[in-house]
């Protein structure tokens, strides 16, 4: 037994050794080995981010052009008072004037303050103040009904949806705070006259939706809504939109919000005696966005913050369980068949970061998660500078298919200022924290001076 145990350590040592030399033809530890990651895994440096901001960037500013044409001639219409039936806002990839531009003129402007760069800014600058031109002089010259049918700025003139108003109206508010421009007041106050006054309401003043059910609630509403509201509290001074603000995220909470997983619902309907909880990933990152961008606003004394504070931890601690191990989420959080989503996890990855950087979680528990987030969106940034792997415009449902089966696309707009948000925050990060592998693994070294 003796020799059988002898010739047994002796084997182990001689193919343990074997495999060590064998598998890097040197004498490297196996613990220390790298594994072959899906994605990059490590830090990467501020410049490297900031080139993959630089091609989306680029790609941008090409394709959403800020200019009034001929339709018949395709002249170029410079001068307000050659506007006529025939000028059209000339065509490009995305809307001026949609949210998912709002996130992007938001996203722009948090890249100049993180990188120093004032081209994105300039970017903001440069649309908001073609919107200021515009939208007034289109307004006095046409009836409404001219306006809606052709589809002429009427989003700014006449919203009718959340989605017309909120995300663009926060942006706004940045802009005028900031000094970048000081002409949107006009379209400001009417953004926020339909968000807080006109938006539909259930009864004890959540903020909701008559479709497709009657009263229903929708979880990317959150972001369509709060920030705008909490911006204005800002802008203004009036407490009234901070108390909304934070009302909204208690009342959608209370409904929508899965103690358990730490994970929202995408949709709720006031009739429904139990509710199918699709946990849609986007909706997810709308619902943290919000609250995030609430928190950056909302005054340190507030009785509210501390509620929002912990919403944050267990939101994030939900969301940190069911990262995949590319650095992805999935379309469904907890749906591991469904497929992994880049506009959603863009979103995350600037959220934990920003909290990271604002001292509201713990940079050594979510640092690394969060680097691993823009990592893997990195990945889906090609060539031209477009978006890989984002989910189109979805709206809420009760089966699995519907989410499961949503197509991506590169002109999905959804996915362009979450990917700047994130690598704007990430490079703020990054100069505010020194990470470092130790043992293979990425942890955070310390905080910079």
């Amino acid at each position: 037994m003796k020799k059988v145990f002898v010739f047994l350590i002796a084997f182990y040592g001689i193919t343990s050794a074997f495999a060590q030399q064998k598998s890097n033809d040197v004498t490297t530890p196996l613990h220390l080995m790298k594994p072959d990651y899906p994605v990059p895994y490590g830090t990467p440096s501020k410049e490297n981010v900031k080139a993959f901001i630089d091609k989306v960037f680029n790609y941008l500013d090409a394709v959403t052009p800020a200019q009034m044409i001929n339709k018949q001639t395709g002249e170029v219409v410079d001068d307000i008072n050659r506007l006529d039936t025939n000028t059209i806002l000339k065509a490009g990839d995305f809307r001026l004037t949609s949210y998912e531009w709002g996130v992007t003129y938001s996203a722009m402007q948090r890249a100049t303050e993180t990188t120093g760069d004032k081209k994105y800014a300039d970017y903001v600058k440069t649309r908001f103040d073609f919107l200021s031109k515009w939208v007034p002089a289109v307004k006095q010259k046409f009836p409404l009904e001219f306006i809606q049918r052709q589809k002429l700025f009427n989003q700014p003139i006449d919203p009718h949806a959340l989605d017309d108003a909120g995300a663009v109206c926060a942006s706004m508010i940045k802009a005028q705070r900031s000094g970048l421009t000081k002409n949107l007041r006009p379209m400001i106050d009417n953004y926020i006259n339909y968000v807080f006054t006109k938006e539909y309401r259930l009864k004890d003043g959540t903020i909701a939706r008559n479709r497709p059910q009657k009263n229903t609630l929708w979880l990317d509403d959150m972001y369509m809504a709060i920030p705008a509201i909490a911006q204005m509290g800002k802008l203004t001074g009036e407490k009234k939109y901070f108390d909304d603000a934070v009302n909204q995220v208690k009342l959608y909470a209370k409904r929508m919000f899965n103690k358990e997983k730490g994970l929202y619902m995408h949709g709720w309907v006031e009739s429904m005696e139990a509710h199918p909880e699709f946990r849609w990933a986007r909706a997810n990152g709308w619902a943290l966005l919000a609250t995030v961008e609430l928190l950056d606003v909302l005054p340190e004394d507030h009785p509210g913050r501390n509620f929002l504070l912990q919403q944050l931890k267990a939101h994030v601690k939900g969301l940190a369980s069911y990262q995949s191990g590319t650095g992805f989420w999935h379309q469904l959080l907890d749906r591991e068949d469904s497929y992994l989503e880049t506009s959603a996890t863009a979103i995350y990855a600037y959220c934990i970061a920003h909290a990271c950087n604002k001292g509201w979680l713990d940079p050594m528990i979510y640092g690394p998660m969060s680097i691993l987030a823009w990592n893997a969106v990195s990945t889906k940034v090609n060539d031209k500078g477009q978006v890989e792997g984002t989910c189109v415009g979805t709206g809420m449902a009760f089966d699995p298919a519907f989410y499961y089966y949503r197509p991506v696309n590169v002109f999905a707009a959804h996915g362009y200022g979450p990917v700047l948000l994130a690598g704007a925050e990430i490079i703020q990060l990054l100069a505010n924290f020194s990470f470092d592998i130790n043992d293979s693994s990425l942890q955070l070294k310390g905080k910079n001076k």
